[in-house]
């Protein structure tokens, strides 16, 4: 594919994005752009990208807005992959991905909003596999270690018949601006999300296997704690690549859950989440939730460098166990940058080896193992037993 970039990284005078941006500074031999509305913001993102090398003041600047359709298909049409940080993506971000599947460009997003990847399944799933483009949505702390965590324990366990294996998440950090203004929007329309599911349903590649989901409260005695169903995408995305994706047995079953110290955490956690989501069903209460974190906005340096989590994978078939941690720094911000544009990069750079699977996919259908490497290469750990 003759491009003019390699990446273009719309989005980039955001917090996160701006992470992204530092971390495409230090790749060799990359073309890429910034893309956004605000050329003086653009100008400003460049400027900071001139303190880590001065070439960087040549960057190209393109502009883009969610509102301006042939600015999206001119911004899709000049890259082999575009990197999206612009939510929250149920109000912003079909339009790119459409660009994207008329332009024949790979894409990258940090959703974590269930019923927008529905919708572009529904909508755009068949045109991009005809049109052999990757619309890979959930390429951060969402849903990457869970989704490479799951795949790197099945692959080593490599049974032949069912297998089950349960997620269980800890962490320590701040979640950005856009995931708050995702989650209050899903939270106020529920309906939506029972809707796009329902849509998506016919449209799903044929699964090689049975898969199942499951989900309760239970102790944990490796980790000395308590499980509690945690109800993100996270799950989904793993049964979506089990359901196409080699290694996941004959039968396949996954629990998802967070791992905490005491049921009087996930009490309060239950409360605190149940009375999110009552004042998220009025427009009043609504906005004053909205801006209660701004988009765009990010934590200190320091108080990301004390940011954590881990997940770790039991996975149970043939008779066997296989235990899989992933761990890393930040989650909401510092790794999620990483793993984005580590995802963009295995599109760019891996393409001739990564698996024939196009459409609206999954991390594990896109790019298969294959990106595990380049995280382990920026410091996110995996360690299998």
């Amino acid at each position: 594919m003759t491009r003019a970039h390699d990446i273009v990284l719309y989005g980039a005078t955001g917090f996160t994005g701006g992470l992204v941006a530092e971390h495409l500074a230090r790749v060799p031999g990359l073309s890429w752009a910034l893309a956004g509305r605000n050329r003086a913001e653009l100008e400003a993102a460049r400027a900071r990208l001139v303190g880590i090398d001065p070439k960087f003041a040549g960057l190209p600047l393109l502009d883009a807005d969610a509102s301006d359709a042939a600015s999206l298909s001119r911004m899709a049409a000049s890259a082999r992959v575009v990197i999206t940080t612009v939510g929250p993506y149920a109000e912003l971000g079909e339009p790119l991905v459409r660009a994207c599947v008329e332009a024949g460009t790979d894409y990258v997003d940090l959703t974590g909003e269930p019923a927008f990847v529905d919708r572009m399944i529904a909508v755009h799933g068949a045109a991009a596999r005809e049109a052999k483009v990757k619309i890979v949505n959930a390429c951060g702390f969402d849903s990457i270690p869970h989704d490479m965590g799951v795949l790197r324990t099945v692959r080593a366990l490599d049974a032949e018949g069912p297998v089950r294996v349960r997620g269980y998440v800890e962490a320590r950090g701040q979640f950005s601006g856009g995931t708050w203004h995702s989650a209050i929007g899903a939270f106020a329309n529920p309906g939506a999300v029972a809707k796009a599911r329902h849509a998506r349903k016919p449209l799903l590649p044929s699964a090689l296997r049975r898969v199942h989901g499951e989900g309760r409260l239970h102790r944990v005695a490796r980790l000395g704690k308590w499980a509690c169903p945690l109800p993100t995408i996270d799950p989904d995305v793993v049964l979506r690549s089990a359901r196409v994706v080699d290694g996941y047995g004959i039968d396949f079953t996954y629990g998802h859950h967070v791992a905490v110290k005491s049921i009087a955490t996930i009490a309060g956690g239950a409360v605190a989440i149940g009375g999110i989501v009552a004042l998220s069903q009025f427009p009043p209460t609504r906005r004053w939730l909205l801006k209660r974190k701004a988009q765009g906005d990010g934590p200190s340096d320091d108080t990301r460098a004390k940011g954590w989590f881990r997940c770790t994978f039991i996975g149970e078939g043939d008779g066997r166990t296989v235990t899989t941690e992933v761990s890393g720094g930040d989650p909401g911000y510092t790794e999620t940058a990483k793993m984005l544009a580590e995802s963009a990069l295995c599109l760019v750079r891996d393409r001739d080896a990564l698996p024939a699977r196009y459409g609206v996919v999954t991390t594990a259908e896109a790019m298969d193992d294959k990106l595990i490497p380049r995280l382990e290469a920026v410091g996110i750990r995996f360690r299998t037993e």
